[in-house]
């Protein structure tokens, strides 16, 4: 009977949800920025590339996300202004292994005479395929899980591809950006060992998950990930599989269900009160809120927030 109400009721706030994401896109703008002229043009995907892209361009460069505050990527696909801007820019950095779903006809879409320097963010990094103990949307048991930054690991190696290209693209400025990458390098290293030391002495190794974005996370760290939903926070979770975790909190302990700030939060409600435990953020930093970005939030300060709810989920 809990299921009955319970998949009904998710159905009819997908649904609101989904149509709040398209009033959402035909209202927000594409673009955060212009090309200025004079300085290295950098087009980036989402909030982790264009957080790394500021921190290794500095003062040389211009950074530009294509999505706005708030936007979830998962639901976003760009215009043809955004085409226009990526053409006239010098480089242009995207996640890959899947996230971007529309990124080869966008690269298609350029200029034949257009100068650009693309770069698949990712690359270098072993990726995780979605599993159907782990994931349960069927349609993405056979992709890959592009959920790479989540893991100050994988953000390590992304730097460290970012920081060639920029070299390669304003071989000028080299200096200031093996300068700015250092700085950075041993920002993420430090932050790394954080991870490490604090998630290697909790007891408890299980997380579960609205959304299954903390694979490499939980790869490098010595944790299970359980998730609710697939590699797509919209992917709809069977009957079976909303018995299986609730079963899965009630037999392990658990005591926490993670939820994200950029999608709804009712399904890890309504299974934390099944399950009798509280509900708490795991924030895959997709993205920034408005909140956020106001006041100037950025990719160490929302790591360092989930490392303390992890350890005090993990107690």
């Amino acid at each position: 009977m809990f299921i009955q109400r319970f998949i009904g009721k998710f159905v009819l706030s997908a649904a609101m949800l989904a149509f709040f994401i398209l009033i959402l896109a035909g209202c927000a703008s594409s673009s955060t920025g212009k090309l200025i002229e004079g300085k290295t043009n950098v087009v980036t995907s989402f909030y982790p590339l264009y957080f790394l892209a500021q921190q290794i361009g500095g003062e040389s460069a211009n950074v530009i996300n294509m999505i706005p505050a708030g936007v979830e990527p998962h639901d976003w696909s760009p215009k043809s202004r955004d085409l226009d801007t990526a053409a006239k820019a010098q480089l242009f950095l995207y996640n890959g292994a899947g996230l971007e779903g529309w990124v080869d006809d966008f690269l298609e879409g350029l200029p034949t005479d257009s100068k650009l320097i693309t770069v698949e963010a990712s690359e270098g990094i072993t990726k995780i395929s979605g599993s159907p103990e782990e994931d349960n949307d069927a349609t993405d048991a056979k992709h890959v899980d592009p959920h790479t930054w989540v893991s100050p690991k994988s953000m390590l190696v992304m730097a460290n591809t970012v920081q060639k290209n920029f070299v390669k693209a304003d071989p000028a400025h080299k200096v200031a950006y093996t300068a700015n990458y250092d700085k950075l390098e041993q920002r993420l290293k430090e932050l790394d060992r954080e991870y490490t030391d604090a998630l290697s002495k909790t007891p408890r190794k299980d997380i579960v998950t609205s959304h299954q974005a903390f694979g490499y996370l939980a790869r490098d760290y010595g944790l299970k990930q359980v998730a609710i939903m697939g590699l797509s926070p919209d992917a709809e979770p069977k009957a079976q599989d909303l018995l299986r975790i609730t079963k899965f909190v009630k037999d392990n302990g658990i005591k926490f269900i993670f939820f994200e700030e950029l999608v709804s939060d009712e399904l890890a409600k309504t299974l934390a009160n099944e399950a009798n435990v509280s509900t708490m953020v795991l924030n895959p930093l997709e993205g920034l809120t408005p909140e956020q970005e106001k006041k100037g939030e950025d990719y160490f300060s929302l790591m360092k927030a989930n490392l303390q709810n992890l350890v005090q989920a993990l107690q």
